[in-house]
C-alpha cells in the first residue's frame, strides 16, 4: 500500500474537522515555518521537492514562487484555483470536501513563502458546498489563530476571501482569472510583466491549483527527499489525484504515487472495465488531452513518461472509452463544449472551433466527405495560432482521433452514417448503471451528466 497524504483524512460522509486534521499532524508544518524557517527556506524546500503544478501545466511550484521579487511591491496575493472546469476533472472538489484544512495549510504556507498578505480562493459556482466548507473552516482557523493577524503569535499575517467565479472554463487560466476577480472581461493576457511581479491589482500574485498547494504541508513537515520518494517513477515527485470516469466498474478519485501505470489505475483502483466492455482508448488528463489508444495502456502516468510518447498528463483525469463508443461522437461532444466556452478574444479560437464542430457534426450525421479529413488536420493546426493555450488544448481530442482512429472517420464517410449508432445506447445505459452505484463523484459540469465521459 502506498502512503496516503492528500486523502488520509477522507471520509464518506463529511469533511475532516480541525481537531481531526491536527491529530494527523496538521498545521505542524505551519508551526515549523513561522518559528524556524524563513520564506526563502520554504521556497527552497518546495523547489528541492520537485513539486510540479497539478492543475494541468505542470510548472514547478518552487520556481513560480521564486519569481516574486524579494523587494517587490505589497500587498501580495495568493490565488488558490478551484475553478476546475475541465470535463472529467473533479479532484479539487473531492479534496476540499475531504480535508479542507490540508488545503488551507498549503495556502498559508505558500503565502508565507512569498510574504503574501491576502488570498482569494477562486471557486466555480457549482461547487457551492465546497465554498461553504472553506468559509466555515476559515472561521474555525481564525478562532485558532491559524490565519489572520499575527498567525501563531508571529509577525506573519494573512487572510483569505472566497470568490465564486462566473462559471466559465477560461476563468481557470491564471491571467483570465485575475481579470475575472477584478470585474473585467475574463480573457487571458499575454506579454508584459509576469504575474509574480504584477498580477491582481498590479501587485505580485501567485496562482496555484489547490491540489498543488495541498502537497506543501507534507513537504515542509517531512522534507524534499520524502516527497520525491513517494513517486513511482524516478522523474516524478509526490502522490497524484487521478480522476477515473467512463466505462469502468468503480469511477472515483484515487490518490496514488505519481507515475502509477495506467493499467494499474484502471484495472486495479477502478476495478476494470464494466462487464462486456474492452478498452478502446482514454483521455489521460481531461478533455484537453489527446485520445490515447490501447498501445499505451501500460504507460506510467507522470509528466515525462507521457511526454515521451507524445501525450500530456494534464489534470490526471482519465476518461475511459470502450469498443462500443463512437469516438467521432465523443470528439464532437467535446468540441461543442470548447466552442461554447471560448472567450471569443481571438479569431482562430472564436471562428475555428465552431468550424471544426460543423465538420465533425457532418461526419457524424453521415454527410462527411473524404476531403473533410485533411481539412480537420489543417484547422486543428491553425489553432496553434490562437492567442492562448485554450484552442490548442481544445483540439487535442481531434488530433487524437485523426492520429489513431482515422479509419473510424472513414467508416462514417463510406457508410454515410455512424457505424456505432446501435452501440451508443448500450454504452450510455452502462454509464447510468455505473453512476447509480453511489460511488460516482459527479461530472465536471453539473448541468451535463455526460460531461466527464463525453459520448
Amino acid at each position: 500500500m502506498s502512503e496516503m497524504v492528500l486523502f488520509k483524512n477522507r471520509r464518506e460522509d463529511r469533511a475532516a474537522t480541525l481537531d481531526e486534521y491536527r491529530q494527523s499532524g496538521g498545521y505542524e508544518a505551519l508551526i515549523t515555518a513561522v518559528t524556524t524557517l524563513s520564506p526563502k527556506d520554504v521556497q527552497q524546500q518546495v523547489l528541492d521537492a520537485g513539486l510540479r503544478g497539478r492543475g494541468g501545466a505542470g510548472f514547478p511550484a518552487g520556481r513560480k514562487w521564486a519569481g516574486v521579487p524579494e523587494h517587490g511591491h505589497f500587498p501580495r496575493y495568493i490565488l488558490p484555483n478551484t475553478d476546475e472546469m475541465e470535463p472529467g476533472t473533479f479532484k479539487d472538489r473531492i479534496l476540499v470536501n475531504a480535508d479542507p484544512h490540508l488545503v488551507l495549510e498549503g495556502i498559508i504556507l505558500a503565502a508565507y513563502a512569498v510574504s503574501a498578505e491576502r488570498g482569494v480562493f477562486f471557486i466555480r459556482p457549482s461547487y457551492e458546498k465546497d465554498a461553504e466548507i472553506i468559509e466555515r473552516e476559515l472561521e474555525v482557523a481564525r478562532q485558532a489563530n491559524l490565519i489572520g493577524k499575527n498567525i501563531l503569535g508571529s509577525s506573519f499575517s494573512f487572510d483569505i476571501t472566497v470568490h465564486r467565479s462566473g462559471g466559465r472554463y477560461i476563468c481557470g487560466e491564471a491571467s483570465a482569472q485575475i481579470n475575472a476577480i477584478q470585474g473585467k472581461r475574463p480573457n487571458p493576457v499575454k506579454g508584459g510583466p509576469h504575474m509574480a511581479e504584477q498580477g491582481l491589482w498590479g501587485k505580485p500574485t501567485i496562482v496555484n491549483n489547490v491540489e498543488t498547494l495541498a502537497c506543501v504541508p507534507g513537504i515542509v513537515r517531512h522534507g524534499a527527499d520524502w516527497f520525491k520518494g513517494l513517486a513511482a517513477t524516478p522523474t516524478g515527485a509526490g502522490n497524484k489525484l487521478y480522476c477515473v470516469s467512463g466505462m469502468v466498474q468503480q469511477p472515483d478519485c484515487y490518490e496514488l504515487p505519481i507515475g502509477t501505470r495506467l493499467s494499474e489505475i484502471i484495472e486495479g483502483s477502478a476495478g476494470g472495465l464494466v462487464a462486456g466492455s474492452t478498452f478502446k482508448a482514454c483521455l489521460p488528463g481531461g478533455a484537453s488531452t489527446s485520445f490515447m489508444p490501447k498501445q499505451f495502456f501500460d504507460v506510467e502516468m507522470d509528466f515525462e513518461p507521457l511526454k515521451k510518447i507524445g501525450h500530456r498528463l494534464g489534470t490526471g483525469a482519465i476518461i475511459v472509452f470502450d469498443q462500443n463508443t463512437c469516438l467521432v461522437a465523443a470528439t464532437l461532444n467535446l468540441i461543442e463544449y470548447f466552442a461554447r466556452e471560448s472567450c471569443g478574444w481571438c479569431t482562430p479560437c472564436r471562428e475555428g472551433l465552431p468550424f471544426i464542430r460543423e465538420i465533425l457534426r457532418a461526419i457524424e450525421n453521415g454527410e462527411g466527405k473524404e476531403e473533410y479529413i485533411p481539412m480537420l488536420r489543417q484547422m486543428a493546426d491553425h489553432m496553434n495560432q490562437a492567442y492562448c493555450a485554450f484552442a490548442p488544448g481544445a483540439v487535442q481530442p481531434v488530433l487524437g482521433l485523426l492520429n489513431y482512429f482515422e479509419e473510424e472517420i472513414r467508416e462514417h464517410i463510406s457508410q454515410k452514417k455512424c457505424p456505432f449508432c446501435a452501440g451508443h445506447q448500450g454504452s450510455k445505459q452502462a454509464l447510468w448503471t455505473n453512476r447509480g452505484n453511489g460511488r460516482y463523484p459527479g461530472a465536471a459540469n453539473a448541468e451535463d451528466k455526460f460531461a466527464s465521459c463525453p459520448i
